[in-house]
């Protein structure tokens, strides 16, 4: 992925430091990118919408997915880096469990599990960009809803993939499996969920291109994904991802459909809505698998990860309201949900737009 334009005093420092590793002053600059990660954590207002450190713990988890560009993959273990980032994820993580509310536990058997986690689900009356795309979204509307989504769809499954290894032979680790192998498409390159969204999104114009818009999205869409990869590397949170993921499959299936709907309203066609259309089907089977195999058999064979399991499912539901609401305010005001218009970004709307009229769609 290609590096960031930093978005503050550590997230500039850190840059620094990951393209001069070695270099003069190397040692002095992780001093001061510590000190400086110490002020910024003590200074923050709101550590879910701060653009320098969400975007700074973001790169530190880059390092262990596909990698900077020009930074060294032996990056990754630099113990100082892994400091700089325990620093990060240890505020995250407590924010998320002081704010996030949580129900109140079941008892750890999988029928409980999944009976309190679909009422989880039926109980989040967050804001619905879903219907919102439906019915009034205008195709650019369309195109940020696209590239908001796109910093976890382009790698879809990876963040809950680290869970495997992590879980024990039996059911739960069996369901995790049978999930993924559909996000991966099965083995067929073509039918990868990352490689399906990649389609829908040039099929509005958009470059597919892991990363290309990630100086345009707000600092709340990073702390979506940096909550997955925060779950998923520490192995002590592996309730808490077999969770995340059972809420994300479950909150699916209707959505797309709103989806899909949406794109097909401005006369976007079955192979830019076939992602929407497949998940549609796919999630409709996997909610129950992730709800009472992956999720419920995990807190059976590992009844003290039942309050992570919980905690993980709430953790996505609290961030996608809070994003859904961020995203609507901004529309329903006449105005862009990224930090910089599409116009501004070297003629992509234009591409978008020639792709609408192609498809004989609607451009307003």
């Amino acid at each position: 992925m290609k590096i960031p334009a930093p978005r503050g005093r550590v997230s500039a420092t850190l840059i620094d430091l990951l393209q001069n590793r070695g270099g003069s002053g190397h040692a002095n600059a992780y001093g001061s990118l510590n000190l400086l990660v110490d002020e910024a954590l003590a200074a923050t207002p709101d550590l879910l919408r701060d653009e320098d450190l969400q975007l700074a713990l973001f790169c530190l988890y880059e390092l262990h997915y596909s990698g900077l560009d020009g930074v060294e993959d032996a990056a990754e273990w630099d113990p100082e880096l892994i400091r700089v980032r325990a620093r990060l994820e240890a505020a995250f993580e407590n924010l998320l469990r002081r704010t996030v509310p949580v129900p109140e536990l079941p008892a750890p058997d999988s029928e409980a599990v999944a009976e309190t986690l679909f009422r989880l689900a039926a109980d989040d009356d967050g804001a619905s960009v879903s219907r919102y795309v439906a019915g009034k979204a205008s195709v650019e509307q369309l195109r940020e809803f696209l590239i908001l989504r796109s910093v976890y769809q382009l790698k879809e499954a990876d963040p809950h993939s680290w869970a495997i290894p992590r879980l024990p032979v039996g059911r739960a680790k069996a369901a995790l499996i049978e999930i993924q192998a559909d996000e991966y498409g099965g083995g067929r390159v073509e039918r990868m969920h990352s490689k399906l969204f990649g389609t829908t999104m040039e099929g509005l114009g958009l470059d597919s291109g892991y990363g290309y818009y990630i100086d345009q999205v707000p600092a709340l869409t990073l702390a979506s994904s940096n909550a997955m990869s925060l779950f998923g590397l520490n192995r002590r949170l592996r309730g808490a991802i077999a969770g995340h993921l059972a809420a994300f499959e479950m909150t699916s299936s209707i959505p797309n459909s709103f989806y899909a709907r949406g794109f097909r309203r401005h006369g976007f066609t079955d192979d830019v809505t076939y992602y929407f259309d497949e998940h549609v089907e796919a999630d409709a089977v996997h909610e129950q698998i992730a709800a009472r195999d992956l999720a419920g058999g995990l807190a059976e064979a590992e009844p003290d990860l039942l309050a992570d399991v919980i905690f993980g499912a709430a953790t996505v539901l609290a961030i996608d309201a809070l994003l859904g609401e961020e995203q609507l305010r901004a529309w329903q005001a006449g105005e862009s949900a990224l930090l910089a218009p599409l116009g501004n970004d070297g003629g992509t709307a234009e591409a978008a737009l020639a792709a609408t009229a192609a498809a004989g769609g609607v451009t307003a």
